[in-house]
C-alpha cells in the first residue's frame, strides 16, 4: 500500500460514532433517511434532504464510480512528498458522492467511469480513513 497521504484526522463525535465504529471493522456503513430514504454522505442524524430526524444506519456495499478526478502532480508543503496523487469525487453505488483518494494504482489509471471500491486505511493518529482503490 501506498504511503498514507497527509491528511487532517476526523474524530468521531455522537452523531458520526457508527461511521467510525464500522470503519475500524473495514465496513463502510452509512445512514439512511427512514421518512425519504436518502442515503446520507457526510454521516449525520439529519437528513439534508428533508430534514427528518428518522434516520438508521446501513452497511454500505464499498462498490462506487468514479465522477471526476484529477492527478495532482505537484503538491505544496506536506503534500510535496505524496506526489502524485489522485483526488476524486466517487459517486457511491447506493448515490452519495464523497470527496476522496484513489490509491494504490497508476495515477493515470484513474479515468471518469472507473469501477472503484472503497478500503479504509490506518492514519497515523486517530480511526482509520476512508480511500478507493481501482477494480480490476
Amino acid at each position: 500500500m501506498t504511503e498514507p497521504l497527509p491528511v487532517p484526522t476526523s474524530w468521531p463525535s455522537l452523531e458520526t460514532q457508527p461511521y467510525f465504529d464500522a470503519a475500524s471493522e473495514g465496513r463502510l456503513s452509512l445512514p439512511r433517511c427512514d421518512d425519504c430514504d436518502f442515503v446520507i454522505w457526510y454521516p449525520r442524524t439529519r437528513c439534508p434532504e428533508c430534514g427528518s430526524n428518522n434516520t438508521s444506519w446501513f452497511d454500505a456495499s464499498g462498490k462506487g464510480t468514479v465522477y471526476t478526478a484529477t492527478v495532482v502532480r505537484k503538491g505544496l508543503g506536506r503534500w510535496r512528498e505524496s506526489s502524485p496523487y489522485v483526488l476524486a469525487y466517487v459517486e457511491l453505488e447506493e448515490g452519495p458522492r464523497v470527496l476522496t483518494n484513489v490509491i494504490d494504482c497508476d495515477p493515470d489509471a484513474v479515468t471518469i467511469g472507473s469501477s472503484v471500491t472503497a478500503v479504509f486505511v490506518d492514519a497515523k493518529e486517530g480511526p482509520p480513513l476512508l480511500r478507493f482503490t481501482l477494480n480490476s
